[in-house]
This record gives C-alpha cells, structure tokens and sequence, in this order.
C-alpha cells in the first residue's frame, strides 16, 4: 500500500502542477509582424530622374488601424474616374513622394540601401508634415529605365 502510494503522490503532484501551470499562467501572446493595415496607393508613381531616367513605383502604406477602409473613390461609387483613395491626406502624401523621388538618380532606386533610404525619408517626411498615422512605406514595384 506504501509503495503505491509513494508513486501515486508524485504523479498527482506533477499532473496537478501541470493544470495549474496551464490554468494560472498567462498565455503567450504572439505580436504580429505587421501591426497595420496595409494601404496601397491606387496610382502608380511615374516620375522623372535627376539623371535623365525615370521610374514607375507602386507605394503600399502600413497605416495604424482604421486610417483608411481600403476603398478608392472609384470602389465607392462616385463617377468622377478618379484614382484617389480614402486615406486622409492622401493628396499631400503623394506630393511628399513625387518630390522625394524626382530629387534622385537611377542608382538610388536598383539598390536595396538606396531605396529603403528613400522609404524611411518618406515616411519622415509623411508623420512630419501630415496628420496621418503610419509605421512604414513599402516599394512594392520598382522599374528604372
């Protein structure tokens, strides 16, 4: 009787420690990578380089949460044929942009340390100058001829 005993004590010791631990202990909270919303600008960028070529650009956004829903005016139902989203200030974001990306070479954008120079003076440039809530500018395509 002792000797089953001595075993059934460390198994429901050990069983017990266990459901507890699960119960008592918070749950591990995994932080997504990517807190925002992902908002991509409805027009590409065309713009003309300081060394006499030019680049095509589609920009994505990480915006914080309920910054924009996503829709362009066209997805809205105006008739107007315009390629503006809903994001705030979007006018002003795609200026900073155009400027920012007018005042570089060719090399600057085939290179990975030139482009995200060129994301993280973006979005410097967009938190400075508007009200809109952003954590990142993403490159999504990139062509330089």
């Amino acid at each position: 009787m002792k000797k089953k005993i001595l075993i059934l004590l460390p198994v429901l010791l050990l069983g017990g420690g266990y459901v507890a631990k699960g119960k008592l202990m918070p749950a591990k909270v995994v932080k997504p990578k990517l807190a925002g919303e992902i908002y991509i600008m409805p027009k590409q960028f065309m713009c003309n380089l300081q060394d006499g070529h030019y680049a095509t650009l589609t920009v994505a956004l990480e915006l914080a949460p309920g910054q924009s829903d996503g829709a362009t005016a066209a997805d809205a139902g105006t008739s107007t044929g315009s390629t503006v989203g809903t994001l705030p200030e979007e006018a002003v974001i795609r200026a900073i942009i155009t400027n920012l990306i007018t005042n570089q070479t060719s090399n600057t954008l085939v290179t990975d340390s030139g482009r995200n120079n060129l994301e993280s003076e973006i979005l410097s440039q967009i938190k400075s100058q508007t009200d809109v809530k952003i954590d990142e500018v993403f490159f999504t395509d990139v062509a330089v001829q």
